[in-house]
C-alpha cells in the first residue's frame, strides 16, 4: 500500500515499451481491416482499467492514513500527467481522476488538502523570512516588494489548482475552488491579526510588508480572473 508508484511506473513502462510494436505491427493490420481502432491507445486503456481496479481495492485500506493517502494521490497525479503528456492518452477515456472523484475518496482528498495547506500557512507565517522579499536586492525584479509569505501563499494556491484542474466534472473543481476561497479568507484573517499588532508603527517595516502582500495577492487574483 505504501508503494503505488511501483505499479503505476510499471504500467507507464509497458505502454512505452510496446508503443513501437503496436504502431509498426498491429496498427497496419487494423488499418487494412478498415478498423478505426488505435492499437496503442486501446492497449493503454486496457492497462489503465487494471489500475482503476487496483485503486478501487486499495483506497478503502488507506483512506484514514494521511501519509499513505497523500502519497497515493501525489503518485496518481504524476501518473496521469505523464499518461496524457507523453503517451497521448485521451481525456474521453477512463482515468484515475474518476476514482479520486468518488464521494468518500474525494471528501478525504479535500480534507487532507486543507489540513496540509493550513500547516504550510502556519510555517510560512512563522518563518523568520516571512515579511522579507526574496528579491529585495534586485530592484528591477522587485517593484511590488512582495514579502516571502505572500509569494509562498500564492504558489500554494497555484499548486492546488494544478492538482485538481484535470478532475472530470466542474462540480468537483468548484469544491476545490471553495477550499481555495477558504484559504484566501484564512490568510486575510491572519494578516489582519499581524497588522493589529503593528498599528503603533504604521510606517514600520512589517506594516508596510503587509500592505505590499495584500496588494500583490489582489493583483494576482485579478490576473487569474480570466482562468475559467
Amino acid at each position: 500500500l505504501n508503494k503505488p508508484e511501483w505499479y503505476l511506473t510499471q504500467v507507464l513502462m509497458w505502454i512505452g515499451n510496446h508503443a513501437k510494436f503496436l504502431d509498426d505491427k498491429i496498427q497496419p493490420i487494423l488499418d487494412k481491416a478498415g478498423s478505426s481502432v488505435n492499437a496503442g491507445l486501446e492497449f493503454s486503456r486496457g492497462l489503465v482499467m487494471l489500475i482503476l481496479e487496483k485503486l478501487a481495492a486499495d483506497i478503502p485500506c488507506l483512506l484514514y492514513d494521511d501519509t499513505l493517502f497523500c502519497h497515493l494521490v501525489d503518485e496518481v497525479l504524476l501518473f496521469e500527467r505523464e499518461l496524457y503528456s507523453v503517451h497521448g492518452y485521451l481525456s474521453s477515456f477512463p482515468s484515475c481522476m474518476h476514482i479520486l472523484s468518488e464521494e468518500s475518496c474525494f471528501q478525504r482528498w479535500l480534507t487532507v488538502e486543507k489540513k496540509f495547506a493550513l500547516q504550510k500557512m502556519d510555517s510560512m507565517l512563522s518563518s523568520e523570512a516571512a515579511w522579507i522579499s526574496q528579491y529585495k536586492d534586485i530592484t528591477d525584479v522587485d517593484e511590488m516588494k512582495v514579502p516571502d509569505c505572500a509569494e509562498t501563499f500564492m504558489t500554494l494556491l497555484l499548486v492546488i489548482t494544478d492538482r485538481y484542474k484535470n478532475l472530470p466534472t466542474a462540480s468537483r473543481k468548484l469544491q476545490f475552488l471553495g477550499l481555495q476561497k477558504e484559504l484566501v479568507d484564512d490568510f486575510r484573517i491572519r494578516l489582519t491579526q499581524v497588522m493589529k499588532e503593528e498599528t503603533r508603527a504604521s510606517l514600520g517595516f512589517r506594516y508596510c510588508a503587509i500592505l505590499n502582500a495584500v496588494n500583490y495577492i489582489a493583483t494576482v487574483l485579478a490576473d487569474w480572473a480570466d482562468n475559467v
